[in-house]
């Protein structure tokens, strides 16, 4: 929680849900732009509050749109990549400190 004077962060409240970050961890295993209507399946929710995360996600240049006449994908940035990286290590350690928490808890 951010103290009085602090500035809380957009993105860490972003991807610190769950919706948010599925959708990105689908748009970083794939290898072309993907359609939200995929992206909405993938990540267990509407269309439409998949095309909010991307528009916030794309104000914020993580994503970008990529328009082929009335065919439009969704992409990783540079940037988006790089926080997709990152989000997939953490999301990989916290797997691992639970089970590892699990295996000191039977004991």
């Amino acid at each position: 929680m951010a103290h009085a004077g602090e500035r809380k962060p957009i993105l860490g409240d972003l991807f610190l849900r769950e919706k948010p970050s599925r959708i990105l961890l689908s748009l970083k295993r794939a290898k072309i732009p993907v359609y939200a209507t995929i992206l909405s399946k993938e990540a267990d929710c509407t269309y439409s509050h998949t095309i909010k995360i991307l528009d916030v996600l794309e104000s914020m240049g993580m994503v970008e749109f990529d328009k082929k006449g009335r065919i439009k994908g969704v992409k990783l940035t540079d940037d988006g990549k790089i926080i997709a990286n990152n989000l997939e290590e953490i999301m990989n350690k916290l797997v691992h400190v639970e089970d590892k928490h699990k295996k000191h808890s039977k004991k």
